[in-house]
């Protein structure tokens, strides 16, 4: 078996999380895609001190607004193709690396937040569509797909600690949940479902800052890997690691026989 590992981590800020020493884990693990979400950083802003391996891949996607979003991929895997996704991401707000290799095209994403305003909510809701007839695209033409970030948003009610009181959030939405329904049946399988199945509940994957949610686990799971069908059967493990700290995320780790 080629085990192949990828983590993802909404970091909310890589430089906040250097001084805390928050990712020197990733230096006793062996880390073949390392997907960050919200780096808030340009490439030339991020200490070279968050861990101390080298990947001779370090693709950085920082937004055209200062200290905003932003993704950062980092793997030794060779690749043919690496792109920052215009198309979908179409304000140029770093929210994607697209990266090829084998037969796979793997995303690294962060979804907008659709909680500012109406304005916002409708450009998350239009980000997904683009995004998943991206994907789509790809899948038709043969490509393998594996898609890991901050999605933003909670499909079911036991991916969040208070359902009831979220109903009219965004984040939980019934658009918004109705969207990962249409993405799931487009073929694409919600990894740490399939492997944990809904008898897993009260695991997260955010917590708010406020009122001690993380102690209390009053949390949500909004962050994600998802692989399309054709991929199901190299599936290992999928979890959430709940135990790192560093980030009002916490990461989240595939493990595929590729």
């Amino acid at each position: 078996m080629a085990k192949t590992t990828f983590i993802s981590w909404n970091v909310n800020g890589i430089r906040a999380v250097e001084k805390k020493e928050a990712l020197k884990w990733i230096d006793e693990h062996n880390v073949d895609f390392l997907g960050l979400q919200e780096i808030k950083a340009e490439a030339s802003q991020i200490p070279e001190t968050i861990f101390e391996r080298t990947y001779t891949v370090e693709n950085i996607n920082s937004s055209i607004k200062k200290g905003q979003s932003g993704v950062a991929l980092y793997t030794d895997k060779e690749g043919t193709f690496t792109c920052t996704c215009p198309t979908v991401d179409i304000l140029n707000e770093g929210r994607i690396n697209e990266y090829h290799f084998d037969n796979i095209a793997y995303f690294n994403v962060y979804f907008p937040n659709g909680q500012r305003n109406e304005e916002r909510l409708e450009y998350k809701m239009e980000f997904y569509e683009r995004f998943l007839k991206h994907i789509n695209a790809l899948k038709a033409a043969g490509k393998s797909i594996i898609v890991c970030g901050d999605v933003n948003t909670a499909h079911t009610a036991i991916d969040l600690a208070r359902p009831k009181a979220n109903e009219k959030t965004s984040g939980f939405l019934p658009m918004e949940r109705e969207w990962m329904d249409k993405l799931l049946d487009a073929g694409y399988i919600d990894t740490f479902r399939h492997v944990h199945g809904k008898e897993a509940t009260e695991r997260y994957s955010w917590w708010s800052y406020r009122a001690g949610a993380r102690t209390r686990n009053v949390g949500w799971r909004i962050d994600y890997f998802f692989v399309s069908d054709d991929l199901k059967d190299k599936i290992i493990s999928a979890d959430i690691l709940d135990q790192v700290l560093g980030s009002d995320h916490c990461p989240i780790e595939l493990n595929l026989d590729i």
